[in-house]
């Protein structure tokens, strides 16, 4: 389960729509165990927008953001401190709640 890649112009989009949002996920001391990914790809599922703070995992948090990335087929459309934004859009059209601008043409 993969994401198409975004373009730029579709991460700001998200990023803006991320603003208000509280983190869902927390990364503590255990780092990414099968049961916070498994919690994160859940979130994910529900709200295709999400926030994931690293708590006390924040040294690691350059080789958690890819692998939570790979691991759940989300996007990360920004890091903002110790907070990691994703995105995995809906697979079901009648469920999904963000509707992306279309990509602009990076040419």
């Amino acid at each position: 389960m993969t994401t198409r890649p975004l373009a730029g112009n579709q991460r700001k989009f998200l990023r803006a729509e991320a603003h208000h949002l509280e983190p869902s996920v927390r990364v503590g001391k255990e780092g990414l165990t099968a049961g916070l990914l498994a919690a994160i790809d859940q979130a994910l599922e529900v709200h295709e927008l999400i926030k994931i703070r690293f708590v006390a995992f924040k040294e690691e948090k350059a080789i958690a953001v890819p692998e939570i990335e790979g691991r759940t087929g989300s996007a990360c459309v920004g890091v903002v401190g110790h907070v990691g934004i994703f995105y995995r859009q809906q697979p079901d059209p009648e469920k999904r709640r963000i509707a992306l601008p279309r990509p602009r043409d990076e040419s």
